[in-house]
């Protein structure tokens, strides 16, 4: 197979928030910037409906199109933007090496990482059916939209408390649904949820589907040990058992948390190869909001800006 080798100056992977606000500010500073979409132009904000939260916007906007605003900037700068995946990476020297769908070789002094993470799920068919339609991996996105009813979230780790008792200040009744008969999720984290009165929490209980008709009305469980299954009336319906960061193709080069998340130098973007930069949810498992990871795409094009400044000038 002929490899194309093409060398640019700096290299951004992903195009969420991260990844384009990381090209607005590189095109800014003349780097000339290549970015790569990946196979989810825009991240996950493209699954997400209404987005209310996002300074700026102050009647709100819905998640697909304020990506293209974002795509729509980085492209007014001059970012070179292109559709394609990358699958293989070699940092071993100081120029980086980056294969686009396994036929394209992109030579670049500075990579910037924006690949996001994916939220893990059930795998239930009808949970994909209401996604954005009452079905949600975000509390703090989402909760807002679910004021004074009853919903139900799904985990049992820190996360899953902490969202549950965070839905719990603005619905009327939150259903912790738990597989096994144990919550995972720190002491401190497990008194917050008891103490909380419109929380209940059912142990060994498994969901077997969602249901409504355009949006989540209900869901349909399990008792795992007498083996009866109930329903609840609910309209949200919150996956909150944790995220998978999309850094797998870095991991031979990259040092990783044992999640899997991108370990960044505290206070930068900087990872520990000279040169290559981490932004957004690859590198953050604790905020994971559309801002923050806006914020640190901005930190990784200044962090590569002045590498570049300093290494190859």
């Amino acid at each position: 197979m002929n490899t194309t080798t093409e060398q640019v100056d700096c290299l951004i992977i992903g195009s969420g928030p991260a990844g384009y606000t990381a090209a607005i500010y590189a095109a800014r500073a003349d780097l000339k910037p290549l970015l790569y979409q990946g196979l989810q132009p825009g991240g996950q904000l493209t699954i997400t409906t209404e987005v209310e939260n996002y300074p700026g916007y102050p009647n709100g906007t819905q998640g697909p199109e304020m990506m293209i605003d974002f795509e729509n900037q980085a492209k007014r700068f001059g970012t070179d933007i292109r559709f394609g995946l990358a699958t293989k990476v070699d940092f071993s020297g100081p120029i980086h090496k980056v294969w686009i769908d396994d036929e394209k070789l992109i030579e670049a002094k500075t990579v910037i990482i924006s690949t996001g993470a994916a939220a893990k799920w059930l795998g239930l068919e009808s949970e994909q059916k209401y996604n954005g339609f009452g079905v949600s991996a975000c509390a703090v996105c989402d909760g807002f939209f679910f004021r004074g009813q009853e919903v139900a979230i799904v985990g049992g780790g820190d996360t899953a408390a902490e969202e549950a008792t965070y839905l719990a200040k603005l619905c009327k009744k939150v259903t912790m649904i738990i597989r096994r008969d144990e919550l995972r999720a720190s002491k401190a984290m497990q008194h917050r949820v008891f103490n909380t009165p419109n929380i209940e929490v059912l142990f060994n209980t498994e969901t077997l589907e969602i249901t409504g008709e355009q949006a989540v009305s209900g869901a349909r469980f399990k008792n795992r040990l007498t083996g009866e299954e109930f329903t609840k009336d609910i309209t949200g319906f919150f996956v909150a058992i944790g995220h998978e960061p999309n850094s797998g193709i870095f991991k031979e080069w990259l040092e990783r948390d044992e999640n899997g998340y991108i370990i960044t130098v505290p206070g930068s973007s900087r990872t520990n190869v000279p040169g290559v930069f981490a932004s957004g949810d690859v590198q953050d498992h604790i905020y994971r909001q559309a801002v923050t990871a806006a914020g640190s795409g901005c930190m990784a094009a200044l962090d590569a800006e002045r590498y570049l400044a300093a290494t190859f000038h």
